[in-house]
């Protein structure tokens, strides 16, 4: 047991009631189908990426690679997330104290890791276009598999202190999460403790990787816009100019709607998390993001598109339980 602020002996919580979007059933039939699809375009669209760059050698390069640690980082994100939100619709809504912290882990690891990646897929796009004699040595197979492991493991270490803090931290109040699942703000809101140090280990995290990566991208879309500004001036039709800022652009959307989504959320203190507002703006980066992402990044592409096309004719002339028929596993490149 613990004692709250008047002394009052209270029960330690060992399990939380996730308060979700609301208590109207007739909003929640109208929520169910919405974020079943989401989380149906989001695994498929995914799994589709890792597929298609799994199963073909063209697309075995470097820009690609990140592709798929991408792909894999939004499926363990919206797995983590939408697949309870969805039963808690449905039935109980309530999650033990183990299964809140395994989500917030697993959450808080997809969250960095993504932010770490538009960094690193950033990088990579400014050596091949503003350094492309360089390229080969630059981002070799070692080099992109180190920036990968870097990334996964700075975001493993991040979500491990502040899951563990959290974990840590006494709950003998309300036991209601005031959200659609187990994040860091409304959590600290339930401690009977003082979380100054939770806050500032968030604080420093979200400086580091959500400012830190967003200003590394921001920089290496601004040095690309730069090396290609001469060749765009020099391109007469408007038709022309749409399409060769097109990429970098919807690049550059979905990068700010993520990062400012997470600094807003992480930025503040507790105390000031709103309930209906901080829930909207998770979504973005929760669900809306992550289904979005492989429509922006890869399925646009004319490689992908081509991928799809031979993969499509494959399916049709050849029975895909046939071992022959089954891609390889995807090598380094």
């Amino acid at each position: 047991s613990c004692f709250s602020p008047a002394g009052m002996n209270q029960t330690l919580v060992t399990q939380f009631l996730i308060l979700g979007f609301s208590e109207t059933p007739g909003l929640q039939m109208l929520l169910f189908p919405a974020f079943l699809l989401l989380y149906m375009v989001a695994l498929s669209g995914n799994l589709l990426i890792v597929l298609l760059i799994s199963s073909s050698p063209a697309l075995h390069t470097p820009v690609y690679f990140f592709l798929v640690n991408l792909a894999a980082v939004d499926i363990l994100c919206t797995s983590t997330i939408l697949p309870k939100l969805l039963g808690s619709m449905v039935a109980g809504r309530t999650i033990s104290f183990g299964g809140c912290m395994a989500q917030l882990f697993f959450f808080t690891w997809s969250l960095g890791a993504e932010l770490l990646l538009f960094s690193a897929m950033a990088l990579d796009r400014y050596v091949a276009i503003c350094r492309p004699l360089h390229y080969g040595a630059l981002m070799g197979p070692r080099v992109c598999v180190l920036l990968a492991s870097a990334v996964w493991a700075v975001s493993l270490t991040n979500t491990t202190v502040n899951t563990v803090l959290t974990g840590r931290l006494p709950f003998c109040g309300s036991n209601v999460v005031k959200h659609f699942f187990c994040e860091i703000p409304p959590l600290l809101k339930l401690s009977c403790a003082p979380t100054r140090l939770n806050e500032a280990m968030a604080f420093t995290a979200d400086v580091v990787l959500a400012l830190g990566s967003f200003s590394v991208t921001m920089l290496s879309y601004g040095c690309i816009i730069a090396c290609i500004n001469a060749s765009i001036l020099r391109i007469r039709s408007a038709a022309g100019k749409r399409r060769a800022f097109s990429t970098c652009s919807s690049h550059l959307l979905v990068v700010s709607m993520y990062y400012s989504t997470v600094v807003y959320t992480y930025f503040r203190p507790a105390s000031s998390y709103a309930l209906d507002k901080d829930k909207v703006v998770s979504v973005v980066y929760t669900s809306v993001a992550p289904s979005l992402n492989p429509l922006i990044y890869s399925l646009r592409n004319t490689d992908v598109k081509a991928a799809l096309r031979r993969l499509s004719s494959v399916t049709i002339h050849v029975c895909p339980f046939i071992p022959s028929a089954l891609p390889s596993p995807l090598p380094l490149w």
